[in-house]
């Protein structure tokens, strides 16, 4: 098996740098758009043979080092007993938003097995058709992220709802925090029990809070989760999106792989959060939409600022774009591992 990724990880020397998308399996891909066109969004999650096969579409296509399981992040939602869906063009809608302490009283916390089984059986079937090839990566939302969601109603732009409550009733948004953390701990530990090699954790949103804000209201619930996983044996990734401005914290909270945005330089970036664990990152994701020249550029740069060091994994700073060139895509792969395969010499000069 090609377990370069999982090497990287444990920050093992590999003989090139691994890399895999965010979001790799997904709207930029025809494959994909074909298996769209005839089911929903939430249909395509709940239904294993079909998640199995638009996980599998970018190991195919682009050949990554690693893959990611075909899900969303809302899905533990459900058994939380908060409802949702996705309306055309505008994202998730929250049902029954959770806004004041009667509201949390209410949140459960899942039971993984019953709540969400499709998932772990999508996760079983990966690991057989994936046996030998590249592994598989689960994940969830972390606490704030999925505090977010519920709190707001869907997405937003500013949290004033999330901030408020966060503010006015900190009794009320630290136990929905908690219940979270603990659902978010029981649904990787079931991935990872089902099989998954990896998991990591997106704090998509978090980057709309202080660091001040942040450690006190958010770090130790994502510290629990972190700190819970540390017993599985497999690496986890921790991703805060737009949160440059307090990696420290962010390392602080657990995490044996740091994701990093393209907001940060990378060398500096690695410094802060210690070379003791590895990194993920952090190509622009609009950088594929850049000529070829541009992106090798990029890439290469990218690669000297990791200096050859172990733990690196190639990654984009946020999900893929939806109109992304499938070829650019390719290309990507193919010149991370042209250029990481070079020693720190020849690097500089290719």
């Amino acid at each position: 098996m090609n377990d370069t990724f999982l090497k990287a990880c444990r920050r093992e020397n590999t003989p090139y740098t691994p890399v895999w998308l965010m979001r790799q399996a997904g709207r930029y891909m025809a494959e994909y758009m074909e298996i769209r066109s005839k089911y929903s969004f939430l249909e395509m999650c709940k239904t294993p043979e079909l998640a199995v096969e638009v996980t599998l579409q970018p190991v195919r296509k682009l050949g990554v080092d690693a893959a990611i399981l075909f899900a969303d992040i809302l899905l533990p939602l459900e058994g939380m007993g908060i409802g949702f869906r996705f309306a055309k063009d505008e994202g998730p809608i929250i049902d029954n938003p959770v806004r004041t302490i009667d509201d949390v009283k209410k949140v459960r916390v899942i039971t993984p097995e019953e709540d969400v089984p499709y998932v772990l059986e999508a996760i079983k079937i990966l690991r057989r058709e994936l046996a030998g090839k590249v592994p598989l990566i689960g994940f969830s939302g972390a606490p704030f992220t999925l505090a977010s969601y519920i709190i707001e109603g869907g997405g937003s732009k500013n949290y004033v709802r999330c901030k408020r409550l966060m503010w006015e009733a900190p009794e009320a948004w630290h136990e929905l925090l908690g219940k979270i953390a603990e659902s978010t701990v029981r649904y990787l530990k079931s991935q990872i029990a089902a099989g998954a090699q990896a998991v990591q954790v997106f704090d998509s949103w978090v980057g709309a809070l202080s660091p001040e804000d942040y450690e006190e209201y958010v770090l130790p619930h994502s510290k629990y989760v972190f700190d819970n996983l540390k017993d599985t044996g497999v690496p986890v990734i921790h991703f805060a999106n737009n949160a440059g401005s307090m990696l420290e914290l962010v390392a602080a909270a657990g995490g044996d792989v740091i994701g990093l945005d393209w907001r940060v330089s990378l060398d500096r970036a690695w410094q802060t959060v210690g070379f003791d664990r590895g990194v993920q990152g952090n190509l622009d994701p609009i950088t594929l939409f850049a000529p070829k020249e541009v992106i090798r550029q990029k890439v290469k740069e990218i690669l000297i600022k990791a200096g050859k060091r172990p733990g690196h994994i190639f990654n984009l700073g946020h999900g893929i774009h939806k109109e992304t060139p499938v070829e650019n895509a390719q290309y990507l792969v193919e010149v991370v591992h042209e250029l990481s395969s070079l020693s720190y010499e020849q690097l500089l000069e290719a």
